[in-house]
């Protein structure tokens, strides 16, 4: 099984770490994959693919069952995480590919590039936040209640650090030091 992890991390904190904990508490795993989106997804400000896939290096240094993909960045345009996913099954015929999201994702679902044939087609694992009943969310939705049986839920998940605070805070309690030191040799997030 292998787990793939979506996101800007726009910097990876501690929680990105937390969660892959999380996932390998509850979850029998052969490799984790971070992916960080490519800047061509959002007009948002976002630190540049090269520092954010370094840092995301410094945080995930230390273990061996974890990749950092560089694979959206090397694309043209941004082709959605179901394109990425096919690519990943791709790599890894033999094994099952299973993408991970926060619970705040769920509602906005919908909305993502061919939708219908990701959940039809990979399974979901749902870090859930705020204690909320996300199965009766799922059920209760017109779309996703069609792929209710995609959706692994894992027990509570709490982190009250997030990568919007540490921008607005530029806490270093909020990283590792490694990344800390990357974020500040660099000035990054400093407006």
């Amino acid at each position: 099984m292998i787990i793939v992890f979506g996101g800007a991390f726009n910097p990876p904190t501690l929680a990105h770490l937390a969660i892959y904990h999380h996932v390998k508490e509850h979850l029998d795993i052969d490799k984790f994959i971070y992916l960080p989106v490519s800047s061509l997804y959002t007009k948002r400000s976002l630190a540049s693919n090269h520092h954010r896939f370094q840092m995301l290096k410094l945080l995930t240094k230390a273990y061996p069952d974890i990749e950092v993909s560089k694979m959206e960045f090397d694309d043209p345009d941004y082709m959605g995480t179901y394109k990425s996913l096919l690519r990943f099954q791709e790599h890894y015929p033999d094994q099952e590919i299973l993408f991970l999201i926060g619970a705040d994702n769920l509602p906005k679902l919908h909305k993502w590039i061919n939708a219908g044939s990701l959940l039809n087609d990979f399974r979901f694992i749902i870090v859930n936040r705020n204690q909320r009943d996300l199965l009766k969310e799922i059920e209760n939705d017109p779309f996703l209640s069609q792929y209710k049986d995609q959706f692994i839920i894992l027990p509570e998940f709490n982190a009250e650090i997030s990568s919007t605070e540490f921008r607005s805070t530029l806490n270093l309690d909020y990283v590792t030091a490694d990344v800390g030191e990357y974020i500040t040799i660099h000035q990054l997030y400093r407006g």
